[in-house]
């Protein structure tokens, strides 16, 4: 995971949902951070609102079991790299 990245998703966690800091770790699936349904949504929604973006809901589907972190960041950054840079950006 880039250090930005991984850096927003770990104060996501601990500020809004006040998971522990010592147990996000990039390998960590999202259920095993104690999460219930509605959480994982309401987390997918604060890092759409974080990064600006919008995941279609076939690439990051939070009910699907063995999300991991990094493999979060990797959603983020591919739809990052896709996304048009606003002028003078």
């Amino acid at each position: 995971m880039t250090p930005d990245i991984d850096q927003t998703i770990a104060q996501i966690l601990v500020d809004k949902f006040h998971i522990e800091a010592e147990r996000v770790k990039p390998e960590a699936a999202l259920e095993e951070l104690g999460l219930d349904s509605l959480a994982l949504m309401e987390f997918v929604f604060a890092i759409e609102d974080a990064f600006q973006l919008r995941i279609p809901e076939e690439r990051l589907d939070p009910r699907q079991g063995g999300i991991t972190l990094q493999h979060l960041a990797g959603v983020i950054r591919e739809h990052l790299a896709a996304s048009p840079k606003p002028a003078g950006a």
